[in-house]
C-alpha cells in the first residue's frame, strides 16, 4: 500500500486553493495541508494538521493561520476517554465523537471516507466535532455518507441544508465537491 499521496483543492464559492498531503506514520496516519482563500474580502492562510490513528479515528489537529492580520491558532485533541480539548479545555458538546471535521478544508472528509470504509449501497450517520470558521469553536456536525458506488458518495450535513453527491480518489480524497471544492491536481 502507498505511503504518501497529496491533491490540490480550487475553491469555487470564494477565491482559494488547498493543498494536502496524506502520509502514513509509525503511530497511523497524518494529513497535512495548507488552505489560502479570501474571507469577509480579507486575505486568510490556514495551514493544518491531523493525527489519525490506524484505524482513522482522530488523536490531534492543529490549525495555525491567519484572517487579514488576525493571527489564529488551535490544537485540538481527542483524549483516549473520547473527550475533546480545544486550546486546553475541555469541550463537552462533542464528547465521545470519533471524527475531526475542519469547516474550511475538503481534506477531513477523507477521514471519514476512510475510517467507515463502506461498502457499495452503505450509509452510516457520521457526527464529527465540526471545527466553525472563523470562529474557532467546536460544535457536534451530524452528517452522512452512503457509498453509491466505487468512487460517489451521498453526503449530507443538513444543519447547513448541504446534500451533494461527492468523487472521490481510490485514495479517498474528495475530487469534487459540488459548490464548494474541485480537485486542481
Amino acid at each position: 500500500m502507498q505511503s504518501h499521496w497529496s491533491i490540490l483543492w480550487r475553491r469555487l464559492d470564494l477565491k482559494g486553493h488547498d493543498a494536502c498531503l496524506l502520509s502514513a506514520t509509525d503511530r497511523g496516519w497524518r494529513l497535512k495541508g495548507h488552505a489560502l482563500f479570501a474571507h469577509d474580502g480579507k486575505p486568510c492562510s490556514l495551514a493544518y494538521a491531523v493525527e489519525c490513528d490506524v484505524g482513522w479515528s482522530t488523536r490531534f489537529a492543529r490549525v495555525e493561520g491567519f484572517v487579514g492580520t488576525q493571527e489564529l491558532h488551535c490544537e485540538i485533541e481527542r483524549l483516549a476517554d473520547g473527550q475533546w480539548m480545544l486550546n486546553g479545555a475541555g469541550q463537552a458538546g462533542v464528547a465521545g465523537l470519533v471524527d475531526i471535521d475542519l469547516g474550511f478544508t475538503p481534506a477531513t472528509n477523507f477521514v471519514a471516507v476512510r475510517r467507515f470504509n463502506l461498502g457499495v449501497g452503505m450509509a452510516t450517520p457520521a457526527p464529527a466535532a465540526y471545527l466553525a470558521f472563523p470562529e474557532l469553536r467546536l460544535t457536534r456536525l451530524d452528517q452522512t455518507y452512503r457509498r453509491l458506488d466505487e468512487n460517489r458518495y451521498a453526503y449530507a450535513a443538513l444543519a447547513f441544508g448541504y446534500e451533494a453527491i461527492l468523487t472521490v480518489s481510490s485514495a479517498g480524497f474528495v475530487l469534487d465537491y459540488p459548490g464548494l471544492w474541485q480537485s486542481a491536481a
